[in-house]
């Protein structure tokens, strides 16, 4: 159970002391950037619970500046408590606030707040907001309370709300329906093992697809195939990765010769870590979607080290893979970013506490 507070910041803790030093990082190669790379890099960070210190920094590339407080300059006020996750649709920036139970809504333009979206039951309880995913102008939030909430991108309105399983913990979408990982991680040791579908035109569940025990990240390739890791109990039940298809709803396959914890996909591969919190160890490898093989298992080719890898995610544009460091939990992370090749191509160092997500402009 404590390992599983750990990597989502469920975290009890009675001081924390920290701050950005240096708020204007240059990259390493800044003459081998293309001109089609992106103009801006958003990292979110989700601070600790119950310490209400979230942040979003920004890093320019045209002026080679960032702002680890790139939020609270443009709003003078905090982004609130255990902010999870981030997507960029459209114009706007959604930021997802777990224990603040919110969704914030920017102007990905400006960094201005275009409205607070708050997520709470008819009796006051916080749905405790944890992932996002977009399909045709709608957003789709995925909350501990086992809801799925449907947001108009225009209106800004929550159109509906549907249940799932328990303590969902991942979404994604595909052939036209929503896929949600229901951990059941708030009921240690009873955890969860199932994968909610749900008919994005009826907005109904339709199944729930037996996996591993407390289901966690999930995504979607090209072809329709859903990927899943579950965390088992984290003593006797390893991770493990799945593959469900999205045409019959089933379980295709179970990948039990290599474990992950999080993991993103472009273009058909995923890029994937594993954390081992008992001996600190770290592992990032790449595999590919279309033949279902392993490509590396030692992506990092230049000797580059990091200490926990806290989130993973691929620039659209040209591939580079930017992944966070949480270090140990307590003081401001950074964010490294890779060449295809695995080598370091630039690290913005103390971009906020436990930086988990990064999206590109």
């Amino acid at each position: 159970m404590i390992k599983y507070i750990l990597h989502i910041s469920v975290l009890t803790l009675i001081i924390l002391i920290a701050s950005c030093d240096d708020m204007h990082d240059k990259l390493r190669t800044e003459d081998d950037l293309p001109v089609t790379e992106a103009t801006r890099i958003f990292v979110l960070s989700e601070g600790l619970i119950n310490l209400n210190n979230s942040s979003l920094a920004m890093y320019d590339f045209s002026v080679g500046a960032k702002s680890s407080d790139y939020f609270l300059t443009a709003n003078k006020r905090g982004l609130g408590d255990t902010a999870n996750d981030m997507g960029l649709y459209g114009s706007k920036l959604y930021v997802v606030v777990n224990v603040s139970s919110q969704i914030e809504v920017l102007d990905a333009g400006t960094g201005l707040s275009l409205k607070q979206i708050p997520l709470f039951n008819g009796q006051g309880m916080a749905r405790q907001p944890r992932y996002i995913d977009f399909h045709r102008g709608k957003a789709y939030v995925c909350s501990f309370d086992g809801t799925v909430a449907k947001i108009d991108t225009t209106t800004l309105q929550i159109e509906g709300l549907v249940n799932c399983g328990r303590n969902p913990d991942g979404i994604c979408i595909a052939n036209g329906k929503i896929y949600v990982s229901n951990s059941g991680g708030l009921n240690f040791p009873n955890y969860d093992n199932t994968v909610s579908v749900i008919d994005i035109a009826s907005f109904q569940e339709i199944k729930q697809i037996s996996v591993g025990i407390n289901p966690y990240k999930i995504k979607a390739d090209s072809e329709g195939d859903v990927y899943v890791v579950t965390r088992g109990n984290y003593g006797s039940t390893a991770y493990r990765f799945h593959r469900i298809s999205s045409v019959t709803d089933e379980v295709v396959q179970d990948f039990e010769d290599f474990s992950l914890l999080n993991f993103t996909i472009l273009n058909d591969t995923a890029y994937m870590y594993h954390y081992d919190y008992s001996t600190g160890r770290n592992q990032i490898m790449t595999f590919d979607c279309k033949t279902e093989t392993l490509i590396t298992d030692r992506f990092i080719t230049d000797g580059t080290t990091l200490t926990t890898p806290f989130g993973i995610d691929v620039n659209p544009i040209n591939g580079d893979v930017y992944i966070t460091d949480g270090k140990s939990y307590l003081t401001w992370g950074d964010v490294l970013c890779f060449k295809q090749s695995g080598q370091l191509r630039f690290r913005l160092n103390e971009v906020g506490l436990n930086p988990n997500k990064v999206v590109f402009r």
